[in-house]
């Protein structure tokens, strides 16, 4: 039987290579592609698969809430998250919806191969750099810190304004429109306690949260 897997990621050059770099790593291996969250929910229904390739910056939808979802749909489909994010910035909140695994767009074809292979024996993928976000989680007796408060959507968009984006910028990104990305903003701040953008970028880069090669 055919091993099936879905690469779900909103740039079709990346989908197509992570395509064949599977098609040439596996034996009867069937990948499909989709660039959206919808398309992600709607082809996990009609297709029983293996494993789901997943980015994060999925347009409409965050890739942590649809990640939620197949959970919640689909309990048993094992889940690697993909992304441009660093792992000290989300890798905690995927593992806690259930992922996987995690693994940034910057990781060797090795470490790919390695990830895949795992997580379609059942077993979790755990980078290095994941390793010492979950140590200093496990240190810290997982005690919340205030931007793990902020829903997935807020997170995200706290670390993009940071990183230098705009409002176009993110809502652009994001498939949203500029009064949304706004608004999240304005929440974000708030649930802060900060009065301003520049504070929240002071936040970020304290918590060595930032990452200046945001897409």
């Amino acid at each position: 039987m055919a091993v099936k897997i879905l690469i779900a990621d909103d740039q079709e050059i990346f989908r197509r290579g992570v395509k064949h770099f599977l098609i040439d790593m596996l034996n009867n291996v069937v990948v499909d592609e989709v660039g959206s969250g919808q398309e992600v929910i709607k082809a996990i229904w009609k297709n029983d698969y293996n494993a789901v390739l997943l980015d994060i910056a999925m347009p409409g939808r965050n890739g942590i809430d649809i990640l939620k979802q197949i959970k919640s749909d689909k309990p048993d489909l094992r889940v690697l998250m993909l992304s441009t994010y660093p792992a000290e910035q989300f890798a905690i909140r995927a593992l806690r919806a259930g992922a996987y695994g995690y693994l940034t767009k910057k990781a060797t074809s090795g470490e790919l191969k390695t990830a895949v292979k795992k997580i379609l024996n059942g077993k979790k993928y755990i980078s290095s750099s994941l390793e010492d976000s979950l140590i200093s989680y496990v240190e810290t007796g997982g005690k919340k810190t205030a931007h793990e408060l902020l829903s997935d959507r807020e997170y995200e968009i706290m670390c993009m304004t940071a990183s230098g984006k705009s409002v176009k910028q993110i809502a652009a990104k994001l498939s949203l429109s500029d009064k949304t990305i706004s608004t999240y903003r304005s929440r974000t701040l708030i649930k802060l306690n900060m009065k301003n953008i520049a504070h929240l970028i002071q936040y970020v880069i304290i918590n060595n949260l930032i990452n200046l090669n945001y897409e």
